[in-house]
């Protein structure tokens, strides 16, 4: 069980967030919102590493979305070169091979367990194979909103050992690097995961459908979207940022940082 330290209570209260008791703990969460933001936002604009080939219109649908998949399930490294081991046991999508995870090394949010092997990384492949092909699988109807496409997708790719935090991520990366139309209407919390207990104890409740709710006012009233809670909410449980690709030294704008200071009433 791990312990997670909390400010002392100095009087602090605001209704956006009914669990803090702390403004300690309140301009945490107001930092790692903040950064969460900026992050999306490199995304859409200047994806670092192998993010920009993820980003390349110009590539082929199918390799970008098995290098999202490697990403989200590896995890980019906490260093100066954060894609160093994805990229030194990336596989492509064609050739059919499953990169050999023997002693790969991973980042904080990773799915990846030694113990496991390659098994859901095969998942994956028979999960795309079924559709027709990666593509065909998360572009589901082409009716479809782009919430209603995300929720599909992540319900879907519900497979052994790739947890929420990794399905969540990749589903992100993919809208955000406009590979698909995706677009998260929650931050489908449950679970045993930072982002889920993060949520109850930030927000204050543990009914899922309020704590949706409240998890949603949280970011209106922050003027982030809401896929920045779940970044924001995972760093903040876990007392330590994950810069997940941007690498160390990694900021939030401080405009940012200050619309969100304010909303907290900080």
């Amino acid at each position: 069980m791990r312990r997670v330290a909390r400010g002392a209570d100095d009087g602090y209260r605001n209704p956006l967030a009914i669990g803090l008791r702390s403004s300690v703990d309140a301009g945490r969460l107001a930092e790692e919102i903040a950064f969460a933001d900026h992050r999306l936002k490199v995304l859409e604009h200047e994806p670092p590493g192998l993010y920009a080939e993820l980003a390349d219109a110009a590539g082929d649908v199918e390799e970008r979305s098995w290098l999202a998949f490697l990403i989200a399930y590896l995890c980019p490294l906490e260093a100066d070169d954060p894609f160093a081991e994805i990229e030194r046991v990336r596989t492509t999508w064609a050739s059919g091979e499953i990169p050999d995870l023997d002693g790969v090394g991973t980042g904080p949010r990773t799915a990846h367990a030694s113990t496991r092997g390659a098994r859901t990384l095969e998942a994956y492949r028979t999960w795309a194979a079924r559709a027709g092909s990666q593509s065909a699988a998360y572009t589901g109807d082409a009716a479809w909103t782009p919430e209603r496409r995300f929720a599909r997708a992540f319900e879907r790719l519900s497979l052994p050992g790739l947890h929420r935090d990794a399905r969540f991520d990749l589903l992100i990366t993919l809208g955000r690097v406009g590979a698909y139309d995706l677009r998260a209407g929650s931050l489908a919390l449950g679970g045993d995961n930072d982002v889920t207990v993060g949520a109850k104890r930030a927000l204050g409740i543990g009914d899922p459908l309020l704590l949706e709710r409240r998890a949603s006012d949280l970011a209106q009233a922050c003027a982030v979207p809401l896929d920045a809670l779940d970044v924001g909410l995972s760093n903040w449980q876990r007392g330590e940022r994950a810069t997940l690709g941007l690498g160390p030294g990694a900021e939030p704008e401080p405009e940012t940082l200050a619309a969100v200071q304010a909303a907290l009433a900080l």
